[in-house]
């Protein structure tokens, strides 16, 4: 399971309208009959038009400062082994989103307790994902592009004139190297921009940054971590905690969906391998025979290079590690496996 949370980009003007980002959420819907097209959803209801959505992020932002962000977006994004398990099903999806918002305002420390009643938010669900210059299967047909642009530059530059040269070569050394690059899908090179195969169902949220009263400012930014301060001479609380939001989110999909996640899909795993390389690796080797092996498939799927996974810790050179946790660490960054 992925989640990320991203702050409003302002630009130069500092308008602070929700406006753009809906437009870019309402990607998949162009072109589609009214009746074919995605709604947005919030915790009560279903269908909501786009224009109530920034008509009410936009009105919520009483106490906020020019350069403040007015909103925050989340991107709740499952694996397809996850999306699996659910049967790729709309309507569990918006179910589970609801549960996260429920998670998402007990992450927030105050001195009152934050429900999901005070969190003005709207939801929407995407079924497409397509490739970026981050996914392995973009970066390894990488020298083939650059190969390839060259050559599309020569023959642009011989039907100008800048050069001289047999354009019909060129184009069948293009057509080898199109067919040549390793990652390929439906007899086409992978590019970025391309649609991903497969289960791709994702869930994209836009959160105002002040509560449903417009009153108080609940902001989940990672400098706001949960600490005290004193105001007017009082103690108050303050602060999301992230950690706390993310392994509740992984941990609600389980038990909701009955779902049986292995070690190397779990936010702790993540944890692990960014903060104590070794321990990760000690608790690979430590799984039962069965779980360890479904690890290295999942490790394998995410296109990293693990011929074998040691038996023991001797096995388990400092070199051979650090190679594997760079192999996986580029697997999480592009979303190959569901952390």
């Amino acid at each position: 399971m992925y989640i990320a949370i991203t702050r409003q980009q302002l630009g130069d003007n500092f308008k602070g309208s929700a406006r753009d980002f809906v437009n870019y959420l309402e990607k998949e819907n162009e072109g589609r009959e009214p009746e074919l097209q995605e709604g947005y959803f919030n915790q009560e209801e279903n269908n909501i038009d786009a224009e109530r959505v920034i008509a009410e992020i936009d009105a919520n932002t009483a106490k906020l400062k020019k350069r403040e962000p007015k909103f925050y977006s989340l991107v709740v994004s499952p694996s397809q082994r996850e999306l699996q398990h659910i049967g790729n099903d709309p309507e569990k999806l918006r179910q589970y989103t609801r549960q996260v918002m429920n998670t998402y305002a007990a992450s927030f420390y105050r001195d009152r307790e934050v429900t999901v009643k005070d969190i003005l938010y709207f939801a929407k669900l995407e079924r497409e994902r397509t490739y970026s210059e981050k996914d392995r299967e973009v970066k390894e047909n990488q020298a083939h592009a650059s190969k390839i642009l060259e050559l599309q530059h020569r023959v642009r530059a011989i039907k100008e004139g800048r050069e001289q040269g047999e354009i019909a070569k060129l184009r069948e050394k293009i057509n080898v190297l199109e067919g040549e690059a390793p990652h390929q899908l439906n007899g086409k090179r992978i590019v970025p921009g391309m649609a991903k195969e497969g289960y791709q169902s994702h869930i994209h949220i836009i959160v105002s940054r002040m509560d449903r009263t417009n009153t108080h400012s609940l902001s989940p930014g990672s400098k706001f971590r949960t600490s005290e301060t004193t105001l007017h001479g009082q103690t108050v609380k303050q602060g999301f905690d992230r950690d706390k939001f993310y392994r509740a989110a992984e941990k609600t999909f389980d038990q909701q969906f009955n779902y049986r996640r292995n070690f190397v899909e779990t936010y702790h795993a993540r944890n692990l391998l960014d903060k104590d390389p070794k321990r990760f690796f000690s608790a690979l080797l430590g799984l039962p025979t069965n779980e360890r092996q479904a690890a290295k498939q999942l490790l394998f799927k995410a296109g990293i290079k693990v011929p074998t996974i040691p038996v023991n810790k001797a096995q388990l050179a400092y070199k051979a590690m650090m190679q594997l946790k760079k192999g996986i660490g580029k697997a999480l960054e592009s979303g190959s496996i569901g952390i």
